[in-house]
């Protein structure tokens, strides 16, 4: 059984740069690199990733059902189309995050997914199953949540 914890990927900020020389003050006593350093590639989201946010999306409101429709299978729009009438994610002035995804894979191409998500101080479950098409794109063919 391969199950797996993931957490959302962290989003950039904008910090201050750490502390301190600043970015502009040369040190003297170092030769000058002028080499440019690689910059490393960040690996694409992982699918589970990818529909977790767009589910949470549709599912709060911030966006209309057809946005994900092409990535929806049969019975699951029908599914999702129910669930987002109700906009079970909204909540009064906080916008829902992800808390944790998970993943669990029967088999090379499916993954059954479960995620925490936080609506202000009350945290929601939401489930789904992806499988993977003949044209080899991801599809969500079932969606749950958790009645309140």
């Amino acid at each position: 059984m391969r199950k797996v914890m993931t957490r959302p990927r962290p989003r950039p900020s904008a910090a201050r740069p750490p502390a301190g020389r600043p970015p502009t003050r040369k040190d003297s006593r170092r030769p000058a690199d002028r080499t440019p350093r690689p910059v490393p590639a960040k690996p694409p989201p992982h699918p589970t990733e990818v529909f977790t946010e767009r589910l949470l999306l549709v599912l709060s409101g911030q966006r209309p059902l057809y946005w994900v429709a092409r990535h929806i299978a049969n019975t699951a729009f029908d599914d999702l189309a129910r669930l987002a009438e109700r906009t079970p994610l909204r909540a009064n002035g906080h916008r829902p995050t992800v808390h944790r995804i998970g993943h669990y894979q029967p088999h090379p191409e499916a993954y059954e997914v479960f995620a925490r998500i936080a609506t202000g101080p009350r945290l929601r479950a939401l489930a789904f199953r992806l499988a993977l098409g003949p044209d080899r794109k991801w599809r969500c063919t079932a969606v749950e949540m958790e009645r309140t």
